[in-house]
Parts: C-alpha cells; sequence; structure tokens
C-alpha cells in the first residue's frame, strides 16, 4: 500500500490541485458530470430491467452505454485527482480511510455484476426483448444489485471526509 501511495503522490498532479485553488472545485465538477452520466445510464437501464418505463426497448437504451463509459473515464481521472491532490495529506491518507476503501469495493463488486451480465449471456437476453416485455429474474436481481452498489459508491464518497465518524457509528 506504501509503494502505491508513493505512486499516487505524483508531485506533477499533486502540486498542480494543492497550487491552484480553482482546480478542486473544477474536479468535483467534472466528477459529479461523470457520475451523472454513469449512473444516468446505468440508473435508467436497471431501472428498466426491473419494469420501469416497459414501453421503452432495451435495445434502445443500450446505445446510451457510451455516455456511461465515458461518465466512469471522467470519475476514474478526476478520482486520481483528489487522490493525488489531497489537500490535508497523502495519499495513503486516503487509502487507508475506511469509508474510501468500501467505496472501491463496491465499484469492484458493480465491475463483477457487469461482467457477469455480459458473460452470462444475460445480455444478449435483455437486449432482444420486446419494450413491453418482463426481463429475466436473473437479470432483475443483477439490475437490483447494480443499483445497490452504485448507490453505495456515491454514499461512502460521500463519507469520506466524516471517515472518523464513520468509525464511531460502526462501534470501533
Amino acid at each position: 500500500m506504501e509503494a502505491l501511495s508513493e505512486w499516487l503522490a505524483s508531485p506533477m498532479i499533486g502540486d498542480f490541485i494543492r497550487g491552484h485553488s480553482f482546480a478542486w472545485p473544477i474536479a468535483e465538477m467534472f466528477h459529479y458530470l461523470g457520475m451523472a452520466l454513469l449512473l444516468g445510464t446505468v440508473g435508467f437501464f436497471d431501472l428498466r430491467v426491473l419494469g420501469v418505463g416497459k414501453g421503452i426497448s432495451m435495445g434502445s437504451l443500450s446505445k446510451f452505454v457510451p455516455l456511461g463509459v465515458l461518465g466512469f473515464a471522467i470519475n476514474i481521472i478526476t478520482g486520481l485527482m483528489f487522490v493525488t491532490g489531497n489537500p490535508l495529506g497523502k495519499p495513503l491518507d486516503y487509502l487507508t480511510n475506511l469509508a474510501f476503501q468500501l467505496k472501491m469495493l463496491l465499484i469492484v463488486l458493480a465491475g463483477l455484476n457487469l461482467l457477469l451480465f455480459y458473460v452470462t449471456g444475460v445480455a444478449r437476453n435483455v437486449e432482444g426483448m420486446p419494450a413491453d416485455a418482463d426481463a429475466p429474474a436473473v437479470a432483475k436481481v443483477m439490475a437490483g444489485l447494480s443499483l445497490v452498489f452504485w448507490v453505495g459508491v456515491i454514499y461512502f464518497g460521500r463519507m469520506i471526509m466524516y471517515n472518523g465518524t464513520l468509525l464511531y457509528s460502526l462501534g470501533r
């Protein structure tokens, strides 16, 4: 973890973020934009799988997936900027933060859920559904998990700055 922390402590990015008062708020704006693109597309797709908006075909919703991927890429870039430019400490302070660790765990779980969605063929079945059809039960479970994971990512992302409060609330 120490080696990762040193790599993230890149003076070029970190010094830029800490040295320019406009950098952090602009990165925040892009992080929220990325989140909106990601969760707007993934969230609506998941809700449709769960039965909301039955008049919309899954194939037409699939066309918006590249926007979700763009949003995720924006969030990776801005997230790295936050870790490397931590104004209150070093990158290791983020990496040892329980809320940050839970956020990263949920991102990994969401990624694994997405991988299973495509590898198992559930995606093919869902995308070929007529607009008024119900998704298979396995697809609904995956969509529900996806929503839980992404809402958790947002929650724990906000809790990063309250890590001490989070620890006390968990009884530590």
